[in-house]
């Protein structure tokens, strides 16, 4: 049976913490650490029960850290190059190791999240971890590498600004200048290496990913010409990057979302997934691409899904605040339509702000009639974050990451609804078990029905424009089944006429006749009629939907 990808994202370093009295910019043993051991069978049990097919493990590589482990044989890193007390996880310091702070026994860690990627896998669910092949920490040093492996700058030509058989880029003799971002810079590099974002000079500023090397693929950014592109022979960092993709695969990881895929050449993604493809044929590949003019170079290179950020989640956040018309949605999956199974949708990701929190909707049911959409409007995959299904505000000062709407990356926290949600199930909140329930119910749906599942989708926008400010309306088709989803996005009950037009019955052989309706979400049953441009009423909750499964 051909199933809908629902991804989970979550990130181990807060997802179990259990202490409560986090202190600001708190340290490892101020405010605790969740482990990869907090994923026990129960936890991921609750995790699949509510839809999920795919949980992505945010943060497992070893990545820099203000946290001292040298007694474990780690290399420490300097705080001037190292955002929050516990780091980026996209400042990545050993492609070969996982992070220690997530492990019970640091010793172990391997070990450990081996053992995840097996109960994982017996809960149900396919792993899908970060590959980070953009840039990596300023002081990154593999200590877990595989014999003969030879480590990332290792053979470079520091004395070259570019050359195919380095694989970072250097500022010609100049010392990183630290000035803007620190009072008094005592982290020396010389020559320093250009920034992640593409920032090739010796001075970046606090704006800047400072923290991180940019890898070089064989594009020459800085030549006469501008950018002049050496993939012939093929450069060392291609090899390399490759292996530590095929190396994880052994491990049993089911997938990769690739970080800021976009910023690498689209030439070594053919490169790369066609040799990791070979050896693996199932394997995900995840891009985060935000440009889309880009979405088909990026499918083509052998991308099962790309981020579709720009244009339905940007589109439907809109929507939820008010800002734009229902109906814009349409030609969001219009622009897609030719790639449309290959955009992942999403309304929370680590990147973007919680739908409860004041920067974006205020409150978590505001969302609920955007998750409707994001969720079954298409067979496409969707995406969570941790804590949305409870809904998690991220309204706290944790520390590095200031507050801004987003549950910290940077730093050493406990989310207190997460952890009520999966650990301390007496404490859930009335409110947080309704939205959980009504997440459980849409997310399950995609799965539990073969129209949303498999099924055509027929957009009915277009001969409802008296809805089209804040409802949005399709139907879903396979074999015999057909579904009406209604999404409602205002904060009323609202009752609505809608119009099923001639086009629909032809488009997918519907029948003209009576009709007898369950709505999958709250157990209703509803009555109407079915006819060629015929107005069917019906009655819509604030914030949310109707997912009418008709018998006919």
């Amino acid at each position: 049976m051909k199933k809908k990808t629902v991804i989970y994202q979550v990130m181990p370093r807060w997802f179990g913490n259990p202490n409560a009295n986090c202190q600001t910019n708190g340290s490892l043993e101020e405010n605790g650490c969740g482990k990869l051991n907090d994923f026990t069978p129960a936890v991921l049990k609750h995790i699949k029960d509510l839809g999920v097919t795919h949980v992505w493990y945010t943060g497992i590589l070893r990545h820099a850290t203000q946290t001292d482990y040298t007694l474990y044989g780690i290399p420490s890193q300097h705080p001037d190059v190292i955002k929050g007390k516990a780091g980026s996880p996209y400042a990545v310091t050993d492609f070969y190791d996982v992070h220690p702070t997530l492990a019970v026994e640091p010793f172990q860690r391997m070990v450990e999240w081996e053992q995840l990627i097996k109960r994982t896998h017996q809960a149900g669910m396919k792993v899908i971890m970060d590959f980070v092949p953009n840039h990596v920490a300023r002081q990154y040093c593999s200590i877990a590498k595989p014999e003969g492996v030879r480590d990332l700058g290792q053979d470079d030509d520091t004395s070259m600004h570019f050359s195919t058989k380095n694989n970072f880029y250097y500022c010609w003799g100049q010392p990183l200048n630290l000035n803007l971002i620190v009072q008094q810079q005592s982290y020396q590099e010389c020559p320093a290496k250009a920034t992640g974002n593409d920032h090739f000079n010796a001075t970046p500023t606090s704006q800047d990913w400072y923290e991180t090397v940019k890898l070089n693929y064989g594009i020459d950014y800085c030549d006469a010409g501008g950018r002049s592109e050496h993939f012939s022979p093929i450069p060392d960092t291609w090899s390399k990057m490759t292996d530590i993709l095929l190396y994880w695969a052994q491990k049993g990881v089911d997938g990769f979302r690739c970080d800021m895929a976009e910023m690498v050449p689209v030439q070594f993604w053919h490169w790369a997934i066609d040799k990791v493809k070979f050896a693996y044929p199932d394997i995900l590949f995840i891009g985060e691409v935000y440009n889309p003019s880009l979405y088909r170079q990026y499918v083509d290179a052998g991308y099962d899904y790309l981020y579709d950020k720009v244009g339905m989640y940007d589109c439907i956040r809109d929507v939820i605040c008010g800002n734009r018309a229902a109906a814009d949605i349409t030609q969001q999956w219009q622009q897609t339509d030719d790639i449309k199974d290959h955009m992942l949708y999403f309304l929370e990701n680590h990147d973007e702000q919680r739908i409860a929190s004041d920067f974006f909707a205020g409150k978590a049911e505001k969302g609920v009639a955007g998750m409707i959409v994001s969720t079954l409007l298409m067979k496409n995959p969707v995406m969570i974050y941790a804590g949305q299904e409870w809904g998690e505000r991220g309204m706290q000062q944790e520390g590095y990451s200031g507050t801004d709407g987003r549950t910290t990356i940077f730093d050493y926290w406990h989310v207190d609804s997460v952890y009520r949600g999966y650990f301390d199930r007496r404490r859930i909140k009335k409110e947080e078990k309704a939205l959980n329930s009504v997440y459980q119910r849409i997310l399950n749906i995609a799965n539990e029905e073969r129209a949303i599942r498999e099924g055509d989708t027929f957009d009915l926008m277009y001969v409802n424009p008296h809805i089209s400010h804040r409802q949005f309306a399709f139907l879903r088709k396979a074999g015999t089944e057909v579904i009406l989803v209604v999404a409602n996005f205002a904060d009323y009950e609202a009752n609505i006429d809608l119009r099923i037009p001639e086009h629909a019955f032809t488009f997918l052989g519907l029948p003209e006749r009576p009709f007898v309706a369950a709505d999958l979400i709250s157990g209703r049953s509803y009555t109407g009629e079915l006819k060629a441009d015929g107005l069917v009423r019906l009655p819509l909750p604030a914030n949310g939907g109707l997912v009418l499964k008709l018998k006919l």
